[in-house]
């Protein structure tokens, strides 16, 4: 009997995509193929809750401002402020306008409302404090670790010294610095030595960790930690932005997702006691394969957050990738992958990416996207991927 591709679909259910991962998973990333369409963070919601209350999950990351995130956690874990002010604070790029987000944080508090601490939800953000226009000034994060520090220890510098090299905030954040190398502050003298104080206060951070550990909390030293990823990463960021080679671009998307590899790395250290962790991003930051891209006529390649990842934690990374059908006029064309799928008779499948691949007779013909915001996936990667969902039209 030959293989179909209805063979290796299953409509969408939190159990039908969990069971085609590993029981080893601790960290599971669910992609998105393109932001700002609500289907996907609906759908990430569904899913969310099933991992809650059937899979031992405690906690969530979303491809937002690990800073600002703190402000949605306090809501969520605590009832600190209100609903709308976790909306305003506590996501970047634009992530505080979804109704799917602010489902999630009401359903979260709710959830957590009649329970003890060790068994409430988390919220974070796992990307830098970073959009496109540019990156954030590093005084936030930089302030933030030399005063824990220095609470407790006798530290070489004080915050004077950090103001004066810091300078007007504005200078950080100019966008046409982006573009623009000669725009960016990053190759300036004060930046160096700034890149030097903060690897010098992470040293102490990690040289006194027993010490510091007992005379604050856990959570506290933890927060002093991602200060101190945050500071040096953004600092690393400003001094790439500042480059003039032609590999400039590519070099700041591995940089960045650098960054979100690290934070997932805590995140999940953090959280070994109480359970796996959803992460929920574009499909490109999570993917296993390497990155590709062409800008401005220059081939990009760089290794996603999720490829760190998956080397870091081997089996114990997961990665559901979601693609979609027809959005509007934009049809698939039968020969691509999109287009393969689109006769499933569900609104919303998950594909077992092996047996699909025992269905295939070829590599479908990549699909080529609408728009600059999507990204389809590449058919040539599906055995890098643990599970699809495909979601038939948006």
């Amino acid at each position: 009997m030959t293989a179909t591709i209805q063979d290796a679909a299953r409509p969408f259910t939190g159990g039908a995509l969990t069971a085609l991962l590993s029981p080893a998973t601790r960290l599971l990333g669910l992609g998105e193929p393109t932001h700002g369409v609500e289907a996907f963070p609906e759908l990430r919601n569904e899913f969310f809750r099933h991992l809650v209350e059937h899979e031992g999950y405690r906690s969530i990351a979303l491809e937002s401002d690990c800073l600002s995130a703190l402000v949605a956690d306090a809501y969520v874990a605590d009832g600190t402020a209100t609903l709308d002010d976790a909306m305003n604070r506590g996501f970047s790029h634009g992530f505080g306008a979804s109704p799917a987000n602010r489902e999630l944080l009401r359903w979260m508090r709710a959830h957590n409302e009649q329970r003890p601490p060790h068994e409430r939800l988390r919220f974070y953000g796992f990307d830098g404090p970073l959009e496109i226009t540019g990156a954030a000034p590093p005084r936030p994060a930089l302030t933030a670790l030399h005063d824990y520090l220095a609470a407790h220890l006798d530290l070489p510098r004080n915050r004077a010294t950090l103001d004066e090299l810091l300078g007007p905030d504005e200078r950080w954040t100019n966008p046409a610095a982006m573009m623009d190398p000669a725009q960016s502050i990053g190759g300036t003298p004060e930046t160096g030595k700034l890149r030097l104080i903060a690897d010098d206060l992470s040293a102490l951070l990690t040289a006194h960790a027993p010490h510091l550990t007992a005379a604050t909390s856990p959570d506290d030293f933890w927060h002093a930690e991602l200060h101190a990823r945050t500071a040096t990463g953004l600092l690393r960021y400003h001094a790439a932005m500042a480059d003039t080679a032609p590999t400039r671009v590519g070099a700041l998307m591995s940089l960045r997702d650098a960054m979100m590899a690290d934070n997932l790395d805590a995140i999940v250290r953090r959280e070994a006691r109480f359970g796996p962790t959803l992460v929920f991003a574009h499909n490109a930051h999570l993917q296993r394969h390497q990155g590709r891209l062409d800008f401005a006529g220059t081939p990009l390649q760089w290794w996603s957050a999720g490829a760190i990842m998956g080397t870091r934690l081997g089996d114990q990374y997961a990665f559901a990738a979601s693609t979609f059908g027809t959005r509007g006029s934009d049809v698939p064309h039968p020969d691509t992958l999109e287009g393969l799928l689109s006769p499933l008779p569900h609104p919303r499948t998950v594909i077992d990416p092996a047996r699909l691949t025992t269905t295939l007779t070829r590599t479908p013909t990549p699909r080529t996207p609408a728009d600059h915001t999507y990204v389809p996936l590449d058919p040539t990667a599906t055995d890098q991927m643990d599970a699809i969902v495909f979601v038939k039209e948006i």
